[in-house]
């Protein structure tokens, strides 16, 4: 017999430097009381050890100038022991079933129709032995997203056009993006099953990233990474220098705006003769 369920998580709050960590609940086999946890992050993980009963799951970020919210779950690769859903106007409606979450880059996305408050059901499915399951899942809440289309077309923000970005959406993306990188491409793959392409960059600067999605390789010493963007967007091998920046998404890097670099600095310096660029970026 297995013991008592138990909750973990690591929240990541947008801004921190230092995420913090926390350590849950457990309670007896016996207990009929719905758990229930807060999480005040816009993104983060929750794993539930050896899942009985059920567990209820609030979202309540500071989100209230958001105008059209998203939420998109991840479960992980070993998501075990329960089902995931959405509580709307007293309805439970499922996202995620114990079988879709064995499903490598699944992700579901969902419209929250509260944005300040979204509730989350997990059940448990009925099982005699417990002890090796474990049911968890990363989250994100985008704001000013479609409630219409794929998931991944939710999921994705500028990335999920699939067309050139304009002047100023440009100058807005090397302010805002999770990564801007000058390089090259070096390989171009599609899933198509999952509906990705994948495209291998050879950076020569990393201006900034977030994370560390863009590593030097010990041999070459060269700087590469690997950045998704939707199989409908027909990305294909090109040459020369691009800049290459977007958001990640779930420790995924997804590809937003990415001029040749050439054309970049025709517009970037422009706008910066006309006062007109939203920051200053560092050109050398």
């Amino acid at each position: 017999a297995a013991g008592p369920a138990a909750l973990s998580g690591l929240p990541r709050c947008r801004g921190m430097a230092a995420p913090p960590r926390w350590r849950g609940l457990s309670w007896e086999p016996r207990s009929r009381a719905v758990e229930q946890v807060h999480l005040r992050c816009t993104e983060g993980s929750l794993e539930w050890m050896y899942p009985a009963r059920a567990l209820r799951v609030v979202l309540e970020p500071n989100l209230s100038s958001a105008q059209h919210t998203t939420v998109c779950i991840k479960p992980a690769s070993d998501f075990q022991g329960a089902s995931i859903y959405v509580e709307r106007a007293g309805q439970l409606h499922l996202v995620v079933s114990e079988a879709e979450g064995a499903r490598p880059h699944h992700v579901s996305c969902f419209s929250a129709h509260t944005p300040q408050r979204v509730a989350l059901f997990l059940q448990a499915s009925p099982q005699r032995d417990i002890s090796r399951r474990t049911a968890s899942f990363q989250y994100e809440l985008l704001s000013n997203q479609s409630p219409a289309g794929p998931d991944f077309k939710k999921m994705a923000l500028v990335e999920a056009m699939c067309r050139p970005c304009d002047d100023l959406e440009l100058l807005m993306a090397i302010c805002s993006s999770d990564f801007v990188v000058k390089g090259s491409i070096r390989n171009v793959s599609h899933d198509s099953e999952n509906h990705m392409s994948q495209v291998d960059v050879s950076a020569q600067k990393v201006y900034r990233q977030k994370n560390r999605i863009f590593q030097q390789d010990e041999a070459s010493g060269e700087w590469r990474g690997p950045v998704r963007t939707l199989l409908q967007c027909k990305v294909k091998k090109g040459g020369g220098d691009f800049l290459f920046t977007g958001n990640e998404h779930f420790g995924e890097a997804w590809l937003g705006c990415a001029p040749r670099f050439k054309d970049f600095m025709f517009i970037y310096q422009a706008a910066r003769e006309r006062g007109a660029n939203p920051c200053e970026f560092q050109l050398n």
